[in-house]
This record gives structure tokens, C-alpha cells and sequence, in this order.
């Protein structure tokens, strides 16, 4: 990552825009975009994993809490941002070549950083984790983009009569594709040793596939299968690509009005058909199920309305203004900030009695575990966290320094 004025700004941040053009990008997609980074901090550092509250746990398997609702909240905006970020990018002159390229680049140092975060600090290379948070957003990153190219060009070989809604038609076609491949496959693809139509940890087919690819390169915490694994990779894609679609409508030129209207009608149909469906594909992030997308799409299209009506229809945005410190700087604090906990849970020193004790276990003990139930004590201690990280990121900010990849 490198350190960039605001002029350079990265593509997954936002400038100022005129909500009812097409042009620039939006103040409110930097807001969510932070909002939903301060809640990863959150829900990744409490102070003792075996005190949480429950909306800050992921699901044990099926169904779903407010945390499960993060990372796809994130994917979904970076396929927005790229909607944005890649006409500013066109219109200052980039070819779609030099775009490919620069798309394929960030994904290799996205991946990188997602591989290092995994093996800090002693990089065990015979069984390191290979897929992470980073490595999937990298993957569905590559992935969306080159459909949201390709899409261009079909829509360029096209008669100026069609040309206007055919990249919407190919990018939902394909995200169509992605949901219903995925469930057909999940369901009637027989699993050797397992059976056919398995959704259970050990015996459905996206568990088997990573047991089969990446060997013991896997969670730690599950070991014989990756929440971020090879095949449920295919349908956080389309998680990408239907924030795509929310971007192009943002983009249009319809008044702003009717593009917060039209984004929150079509999230309530998406969450109440995930809802319905659930029963017969349960919504699952661990599977990343179809079901799990249509449900997340439509609470992110949701959320994306409120905020967009909020802060760029109403103006209100004094409110918002730490989420923004968070939003510029995305990668770059989820990053640190994983990096700094990991640190601070490895390493620690010898105190007086000459015992060992961890960075982190003696700050929690020491300041929070006294002075609250186990519960409230670790949430004190992830909010400390969240706000720890917002102090160390808003001279940058105002300095209009950014680090991008």
C-alpha cells in the first residue's frame, strides 16, 4: 500500500457528486463503506471470545445475525464503487486494456495481503490458510470486474436501441447464472463417501472440493472445510455483481429521489424472497448459499438507499463524519487493524513473578475484565478498538492521506 494525496484517491473511496447525475462518485457509499469496516473491527476483536452477545457471533451454520451481514454488505459495495471508479477511470483517458491490468494488479496484492495475514508471524507455508476475507474480495474483485468489462463490449456491438440496458441484462444474467448453477450443484451433484443434496459442514460439496484442492491449506478453526472456500466463492461473485447493478442505477440519470425509492423497493423484494426461499435453500454464510445473496443483496440495497437518501439527498453528513475517516481508508484500517491484533495476541513479556503474559490478555485484564460482567466487559473492549483505530486514522484523513492498494 502506498500513501496517496486526495486527488489520487483509491477507487474503493468517494468524492463529492451531484446525486442526480452520472458523474463522480458518492459520499454516501464512503459512509456505509466505513460504517460496515468500524463493524468488522467490531465483531473480529472482543476482548474475550467466550463472552460475546449474540448479535455479535456469527451463526452457528444456518440462518443468520446482524454480523453475518458484514462481509456481504462489503462485497456488495465493492461491486457499486466499481461502477463509479471505472467510468472516472474511462474518462480520464485509461483504455479498458490498461483497466484489466490495473484490475488484475490489485487483486494480486490484495491477495498477497490477505496471505500474509494469514501466516503472520511465523508464515508455516506447509499448512497455511490460503483463502481469507482479503483473498475472496480480491477473487470476486477479478471476477466482477472482467464481467462489468465484458459487459461493455457487448453493449458496443450492440444497435443504439438495445446498447442502453444491456450491460444491466448480461450482468444479471450472469449473476443468475452464478445462483442457480450454484444451488443445482450444491443439490444434485453426489458428493463421494457423502451422498447427493448434503448442506452439513462435513458433507456438502464446496466442503469436499476444498478438502480435495487446498488439502490442509484450510480454516484453522474447521479444518476440513473454508467459510471462504473455492466453490462458495461462485456466488459471493454475484454478490459483487449485483452491487454492480445498484451502481449503474445510481449512475443514471434518474432523479435522486426515484434512485433511493427504486434501491429500497428492490431490497425489500430481494430480502422477503430470501426469507421465503430459505426454507427449501437455507440461507447459510458459511455455504455463502443463493439464498444467503438474495437476502444480503436486498439488506445492502436497503441500507445503500437510506444512506444515499440520508447524506447525499438530505445533506446530512456531520453524523457520518468518523464513518468517513473509515471509508477513505477501508483496506488500508482493516488491515492494520487485523494485523495490530494479531501482534498484540502473539507476542507479550515476562512480569514480575516471571510469568508470561500476552499483550492482549494483560490490557483486557487489566483494564476491562475488572470493571464489568464478562459480556459487557468484551464488548467494552471491541468498542475501545473500533475507537482506537478511528483516532489513529483521523490525522490522515484530515491530511487528505490516503493508503490505497
Amino acid at each position: 500500500m502506498a500513501a496517496v494525496g486526495s486527488a489520487a484517491a483509491p477507487e474503493l473511496h468517494a468524492v463529492d457528486a451531484v446525486p442526480g447525475s452520472g458523474a463522480g462518485r458518492l459520499i454516501s457509499l464512503d459512509v456505509l463503506r466505513g460504517a460496515t469496516i468500524a463493524a468488522m473491527i467490531l465483531v473480529n476483536n472482543p476482548g474475550d471470545w467466550d463472552h460475546i452477545y449474540w448479535p455479535l457471533e456469527h451463526a452457528a451454520w444456518n440462518g443468520w445475525t446482524p454480523t453475518d451481514l458484514i462481509f456481504p454488505l462489503f462485497l456488495f459495495i465493492v461491486g457499486v464503487a466499481m461502477t463509479f471508479s471505472f467510468a472516472a477511470r474511462l474518462d480520464r483517458g485509461m483504455s479498458r486494456g490498461r483497466l484489466g491490468r490495473h484490475i488484475f494488479t490489485r487483486v494480486v496484492i490484495l491477495f498477497a495481503i490477505g496471505l500474509f495475514l494469514n501466516g503472520f508471524p511465523n508464515f508455516p507455508w506447509h499448512t497455511i490458510r490460503i483463502m481469507g476475507v482479503l483473498q475472496r474480495i480480491a477473487v470476486c474483485y477479478l471476477a466482477a470486474g472482467f464481467l462489468y468489462l465484458a459487459s461493455w463490449r457487448v453493449e458496443s456491438r450492440l444497435h443504439s436501441r438495445t446498447r442502453a440496458n444491456s450491460n444491466w441484462i448480461f450482468i444479471a444474467a450472469a449473476a443468475i447464472v452464478l445462483l442457480v448453477g450454484y444451488w443445482a450443484v450444491l443439490k444434485f451433484v453426489p458428493v463421494p463417501g457423502y451422498g447427493i443434496g448434503r448442506l452439513d459442514p462435513q458433507g456438502n460439496l464446496g466442503a469436499y472440493l476444498d478438502r480435495k484442492i487446498m488439502g490442509n491449506h484450510l480454516w484453522s478453526e474447521s479444518v476440513t472445510w473454508d467459510p471462504e472456500g473455492f466453490l462458495s466463492t461462485f456466488p459471493a461473485i454475484a454478490t459483487a455483481l449485483l452491487g454492480i447493478l445498484a451502481g449503474e442505477w445510481l449512475r443514471s440519470a434518474r432523479t435522486g429521489l426515484r434512485k433511493a425509492a427504486g434501491l429500497a423497493a428492490a431490497g425489500a423484494v430481494l430480502l422477503v424472497a430470501g426469507l421465503l426461499l430459505h426454507p427449501f435453500f437455507p440461507i447459510n454464510k458459511n455455504l455463502w448459499t443463493s439464498t444467503f445473496v438474495i437476502f444480503t443483496a436486498g439488506f445492502a440495497m436497503l441500507c445503500l438507499a437510506a444512506c444515499y437518501w440520508l447524506v447525499d439527498l438530505k445533506g446530512y453528513r456531520r453524523w457520518a463524519a468518523p464513518f468517513l475517516v473509515f471509508g477513505r481508508n477501508a483496506i488500508a484500517v482493516y488491515f492494520l487493524s487485523e494485523l495490530f491484533a494479531e501482534i498484540t495476541t502473539t507476542f507479550g513479556f515476562k512480569d514480575s513473578d516471571g510469568d508470561y503474559q500476552i499483550w492482549h490478555d494483560w490490557f483486557y485484564d487489566t483494564l476491562f475484565s475488572p470493571h464489568a460482567s464478562p459480556k459487557n466487559a468484551s464488548l467494552a473492549f471491541a468498542m475501545f478498538y473500533v475507537l482506537l483505530w478511528l483516532l489513529l486514522m483521523w490525522p490522515l484523513d484530515r491530511k487528505r492521506i490516503y493508503l490505497r492498494v
